[in-house]
């Protein structure tokens, strides 16, 4: 019975919502989505350095981590976008095991086993899709009727 409850509830917020035009995430925004595919592939080609010294490409690192600083931001700053700022949160965390916890591991060791890399980009590469996959799902603007 409190699942019938529970399901009935979870339909008449959803009918709600529609019925009302109130969204509950942000629209599409092609700076985001373009920012957010323009970084994975900064990141990916970055990772790839990681055979190298760490000392060698600090100029390089900087710049990526800066880039993704930056969409932390703007998303985290647009309303109804929770969603895609935490996943940003989680991207440059580094003390996480996506792009923030590679880099840590890559200034701790100072290099990285080419095999850890290539295994480490096939799981950020997919962190990276699925920011952009939440993105390019948002209703556009043109597709809301009034």
């Amino acid at each position: 019975m409190k699942n019938y409850s529970k399901t009935i509830m979870c339909a008449v917020i959803v009918m709600t919502a529609i019925f009302t035009g109130c969204s509950i995430i942000s629209k599409f925004d092609q700076y985001a989505y373009s920012q957010s595919t323009s970084v994975k592939v900064d990141a990916l080609n970055l990772m790839d350095d990681a055979v190298d010294s760490v000392s060698l490409h600090a100029a390089d690192i900087a710049g990526v981590q800066a880039s993704i600083d930056k969409i932390y931001e703007y998303e985290k700053n647009r309303p109804k976008n929770a969603i895609s700022a935490k996943m940003w949160s989680v991207m440059k965390d580094s003390t996480g095991h996506l792009f923030g916890g590679f880099i840590t591991r890559w200034q701790k060791e100072k290099k990285l086993d080419a095999v850890f890399i290539s295994e480490s980009k096939l799981l950020i590469g997919d962190a990276f899709d699925q920011i952009s996959q939440l993105e390019s799902g948002k209703i556009k603007s043109q597709q809301v009727t009034n």
